[in-house]
């Protein structure tokens, strides 16, 4: 009976750090695979004018690594390289640049950005949201509910927007 149970118990601690070992593991390959695009990407820029393409990654890099000031210079070009490439799909570097200032709690330059993403793209439900987020920070509570509401009627089974307007539903009928 000892003999069993010092084989499960030697089993699960087998099976637990087998699971570390695997999740640390893809985190290494994941942190080198961000740092690498980052070097690749920082090095490049600095020589070269870059695409929009190129500017919008290494602005997300920065503002995943929190270097906010330093992404919204980066959107700012990607928005520049945009208009010079005639490219279409920029509501995502609206977004990105809306959410690098609104970090920096400066949220009628984020409201400006979040608008602006969804005058491009109306179902942009991560700039509802975010949009949302922005007017609750600002107390604009019937703004933030009314954002959250169109979020879930283009992804109605959105969790933010479910949570968020549930709340604000709260707030407002009391």
């Amino acid at each position: 009976m000892d003999k069993n149970l010092a084989i499960v118990y030697l089993s699960i601690l087998v099976g637990l750090l087998s699971f570390t070992v695997v999740s640390v593991f893809r985190q290494i390959l994941k942190t080198r695979k961000v740092e690498s695009a980052f070097s690749r990407l920082r090095t490049k820029l600095t020589k070269d004018k870059g695409t929009t393409q190129e500017y919008y990654e290494l602005a997300s890099i920065y503002s995943e690594k929190k270097l906010f000031s330093q992404a919204i210079t980066l959107f700012q070009k990607a928005l520049k390289s945009a208009e010079e490439e005639g490219e279409e799909n920029i509501a995502p570097i609206y977004n990105g640049l809306g959410y690098a200032h609104f970090t920096q709690e400066q949220y009628d330059l984020a409201i400006r950005q979040y608008k602006e993403a969804i005058k491009l793209n109306p179902n942009y439900v991560t700039a509802l949201n975010n949009l949302g987020h922005a007017y609750e920070r600002k107390k604009l509570t019937a703004q933030a509910l009314e954002m959250y509401e169109n979020a879930l009627k283009n992804e109605p089974n959105n969790p933010t927007a479910k949570r968020r307007a549930e709340s604000l539903r709260r707030l407002v009928s009391v």
